[in-house]
């Protein structure tokens, strides 16, 4: 198995052995009951449902695998490596320090927003009198072609969405409190759900 999922706890920094100080991302992961096995997929569950909120069929689908409590989530992943069965338990210990990860969660939800916070925009003239400070300006071309161009920068929802950051670094792996110490910032407020997986190549950023 090569993927987990978890939930984003914060930012801290470690100490690596010369000393200097790297910011880290710590995400609680697993640890992921089996909750099912088909033939290419395996699925994974995460956290655990009040009783009183769960549907028969949910609570029914997590008792064949042998749970006392349905999952809160629930994602399915590729099988990799040996063959896993319902009610096995997938943990941390499924990553080491060193390896490459790609983390994906929903970004935080800013709102609607104009062209300045949401692409960086300069805006307008900052003098007196002006009226269009934090405007985007021109957004087409007059007779030809006559309409705005698909995927014009324009103003509209921010965040919210679903991000992949790629290429991060595993730096500890606390077996014992179940929680993967990675570099850099990952995507999602506090105590947001992520899945990490293993980063099969090379990305963008390595």
């Amino acid at each position: 198995m090569n993927a987990l999922i978890g939930r984003k706890l914060g930012m801290t920094r470690l100490f690596n052995e010369e000393g200097t100080h790297v910011p880290v991302t710590v995400i609680e992961a697993g640890p992921c009951p089996v909750v099912q096995v088909a033939e290419d997929r395996v699925q994974l569950g995460f956290g655990a449902k009040k009783a009183k909120r769960t549907a028969k069929a949910l609570a029914g689908h997590a008792k064949r695998a042998g749970l006392e409590a349905a999952p809160r989530v629930l994602k399915s992943f590729p099988v990799t490596g040996e063959a896993l069965k319902a009610g096995d338990q997938v943990t941390v210990t499924i990553f080491a320090a060193g390896e490459r990860v790609k983390v994906t969660g929903v970004t935080k939800g800013r709102g609607f927003q104009g062209v300045v916070h949401r692409y960086g925009f300069s805006g307008g003239p900052a003098t007196h009198g002006n009226t269009r400070h934090r405007k985007p300006g021109s957004i087409a071309p007059g007779t030809n072609p006559s309409r705005i161009i698909k995927g014009k920068r324009m103003p509209g929802h921010m965040g919210a969405r679903r991000f992949t950051e790629l290429g991060l670094t595993v730096v500890k792996v606390d077996a014992e409190r179940n929680l993967l110490f990675v570099r850099g910032a990952v995507p999602g407020p506090m105590n947001g759900l992520v899945t990490v997986r293993k980063q099969g190549g090379k990305s963008r950023h390595a």
